[in-house]
């Protein structure tokens, strides 16, 4: 009988012992859910190969992520750049910014984290003949004189046009030195004087003159690093430029195709196997068919397109330099979906990474003006004040910011937007 008592008493303090840490075990897993770095640290410290420190090495380029968000605008910086700078580029991760000085007859390349100078590309100079754009005849002039740039190879190297030299030219970022080739003439190489401003160091360089068209203007690849396409203004065409080699000379001409008038903005589409070429001669834009690079159709828009761009959806941005004005088209159906007034004389157009917003450099009037895409109308954010006829553009981002580079043509600098992403 005692032993039965005995059994009995250590059965209900089992009993009690099961209950309480069943309770304390569903006290603390609950705990452990609310707080997920606590979560994260009883991990580590069960995987002995992972230290217990929650220090977390940062991404290179952060992701962005798909969180709606609006723009707040917060400051505007300023740093020097060269005499008439036309266009900026960044790289693919945003770290290098490239800006086409075209009356300095020089590319700078800076950092955009500091802002700072690192090196300069600097055409030695030969006769040629330019034009003026007001009057409207052919001047004496320069041939080294950069206007726009496209990166291929994995950024490593850039092409750059050259308004009187009637072609383009590879700059080879990492390798420039062991591409360096024997020096011909100027009508087949052109040399660059190169100053690291890190090291002190100049050199000069041979590089390739790959020849298109008179007066070529903007450059784009197809995403496979094999095709270049440029819009050359006065001879009304559009070259396309085999590129199968990272190796000098990089590029070999295969053909210009005719367009009717004087072309400038290009896009590629490498899903469709289309490309989109801004007529800003005249009131269309010109469709090729990239499966031979022969032209397909025209697409009616508003009179003087200058420069177009296409979102991941693959819708069409357009500016309108003359009407001040910009559009969104729908390329299948080749209808203009929206439109809205600008500033005097839009020129570059840039969209954030996500196609949320577009940016607007408006030559005439100074000033760089924001844009959200709506699902069917442009809402104007923003009307910044850009002094020295702002031209080119392009944006850097991160998960917080976004930045928005300005070149102003008159004053040869740019204009650093900063915006902030406010989580909405």
């Amino acid at each position: 009988m005692l032993i039965l008592t005995i059994f009995d008493t250590m059965k209900w303090k089992y009993l009690l012992l099961f209950i309480c840490s069943a309770f304390f075990i569903t006290a603390f897993i609950k705990a452990i859910n609310k707080n997920p770095s606590k979560q994260q640290w009883i991990i580590r410290t069960l995987d002995s190969s992972k230290p217990v420190s929650d220090k977390r090495t940062p991404d290179k380029q952060p992701k962005l992520t798909g969180t709606p968000y609006k723009l707040i605008y917060e400051s505007v910086d300023s740093i020097k750049a060269s005499a008439g700078t036309k266009s900026v580029l960044f790289n693919s991760n945003g770290s290098r910014l490239y800006a086409m000085n075209l009356e300095g007859l020089s590319v700078y390349e800076f950092d955009s984290k500091t802002r700072s100078l690192l090196r300069t590309f600097r055409f030695k100079s030969s006769k040629g003949k330019g034009w003026d754009y007001e009057l409207k005849k052919v001047i004496p002039s320069l041939q080294e004189k950069p206007v726009e740039a496209c990166l291929s190879h994995n950024d490593k190297i850039l092409w750059v046009s050259l308004h009187n030299a009637g072609g383009v030219v590879p700059i080879y970022l990492d390798s420039i030195y062991s591409n360096n080739i024997p020096w011909i003439d100027t009508n087949s190489t052109k040399k660059i004087i190169v100053h690291n401003l890190i090291t002190s160091r100049y050199d000069s360089v041979i590089m390739p003159l790959i020849h298109t068209g008179l007066t070529p203007k903007v450059i784009a690849k197809t995403v496979d690093d094999k095709f270049l396409l440029v819009s050359n203004w006065h001879s009304q065409t559009v070259s396309v430029v085999g590129m199968d080699k990272l190796e000098s000379p990089a590029g070999t001409y295969l053909k210009n195709i005719p367009v009717a008038a004087i072309p400038r903005g290009i896009v590629v589409d490498d899903s469709k196997q289309k490309t989109y070429i801004a007529i800003m001669g005249s009131s269309y834009i010109s469709v090729l068919n990239n499966n031979g690079w022969i032209k397909e159709k025209n697409i009616p828009v508003a009179s003087n397109p200058r420069h177009i761009v296409m979102d991941m959806k693959g819708k069409l941005y357009v500016s309108f330099n003359i009407l001040g004005q910009i559009a969104c088209i729908d390329p299948s159906s080749g209808k203009t979906l929206f439109t809205a007034n600008t500033a005097k004389q839009p020129r570059t157009i840039a969209l954030s990474k996500d196609g949320k917003y577009l940016f607007v450099t408006c030559y005439a009037s100074n000033k760089m003006e924001v844009y959200k895409i709506e699902d069917n109308q442009f809402i104007q954010l923003y009307s910044l004040p850009c002094f020295g006829k702002p031209v080119g553009a392009d944006v850097v981002e991160t998960k917080d910011k976004t930045e928005v580079w300005v070149c102003n043509y008159v004053k040869g600098n740019i204009k650093i937007f900063s915006f902030k992403k406010q989580p909405i």
